[in-house]
């Protein structure tokens, strides 16, 4: 089934929808031709599991032949506009950096789409369940920014512990999270910076990292209440990550060691293509259908 997705009119702060219009929610995702088979089984995962949410694929950069293509078979809107606020970040943040590594920043174009809610989500993942039990859950003071991970050692170094807004926070995997431009928008992101930059500069955990400390950074510094996903949707693991131990499928879905039911899997740090891992026959028959499809 095609999706459609009516075309939007961008702001570097998104819309709300008008008083009484029913809330728009969404999945956005950054893609291009270099990670190609990564994005198709990605693709084919949310046409098997969400394809009644608006996708929105954002371009990594201007090598996307294949990219608007697989966008256009899958009904995923292809975002055009150019991100020139967040590329002017991210040459700021990091001058010295090749521009492949310095585009990761480009997922926070996800906080400009036209959705009062959007998850955004890594492309080297593939779903497993409806996303839309996600949606509707952001509460302003206690949950304003959703993630599925803690990740403990990949977004600061021992310098946080100088900072009290830092030492206590919770600090997450960002490949994946929802949130709303309510809580959390582009101008935030910029003016953090202007104002930050110093103490980001200190704190950040190098290493090939550039977004995830960012977004981290931004969200704790703004003060943006974070939850875990298995603490918002009951149920829910918060287990994704592609070497997890204890899972298990039933009803060929996955569960984690308790028994609770994972939203997706991300390949987060693999360096090779899946291949034996627990989710990895998922990914392949993902993968297989995929290019199938494409190749009609």
């Amino acid at each position: 089934m095609r999706l459609r997705v009516p075309n939007p009119v961008l702001s570097p702060e998104g819309a709300a929808a008008p008083s009484g219009a029913p809330r728009r929610y969404g999945v956005a995702i950054v893609g291009n031709d270099k990670i190609i088979d990564w994005l198709l089984p990605f693709l084919e995962s949310y046409r098997d599991t969400n394809s009644s949410l608006p996708l929105y694929l954002i371009p990594y950069d201007d090598n996307v032949t294949m990219t608007r293509r697989a966008a256009d078979i899958y009904g995923a809107h292809y975002v055009g506009e150019e991100p020139r606020e967040i590329d002017k970040l991210s040459h700021e943040l990091y001058p010295g950096v090749f521009n492949t590594n310095r585009r990761r920043l480009r997922k926070l174009q996800a906080l400009a789409l036209p959705l009062d809610e959007v998850a955004y989500v890594d492309v080297d993942v593939i779903l497993f369940r409806d996303f839309t039990p996600l949606f509707g859950r952001l509460e302003t003071g206690k949950t304003e920014f959703i993630v599925a991970s803690p990740s403990f050692e990949y977004v600061y170094n021992d310098k946080r512990d100088r900072y009290p807004f830092l030492k206590d926070a919770l600090l997450f995997n960002d490949g994946f999270w929802v949130t709303s431009n309510q809580y959390l928008k582009l101008s935030d992101f910029i003016d953090t910076i202007r104002d930050d930059a110093t103490i980001f500069h200190d704190v950040r955990k190098r290493g090939q990292l550039f977004a995830q400390p960012l977004v981290n950074f931004v969200a704790h510094r703004r003060g943006v209440k974070i939850a875990l996903l298995p603490h918002v949707v009951t149920g829910a693991s918060h287990e994704s990550f592609y070497k997890a131990p204890g899972v298990e499928f039933k009803d060929n879905k996955p569960v984690d060691y308790e028994g609770k039911e994972i939203y997706f899997a991300h390949w987060a740090g693999a360096t090779a293509l899946p291949k034996s891992g627990v989710f990895d026959q998922a990914w392949t028959e993902y993968s297989r259908a995929a290019w199938a499809r494409f190749k009609k």
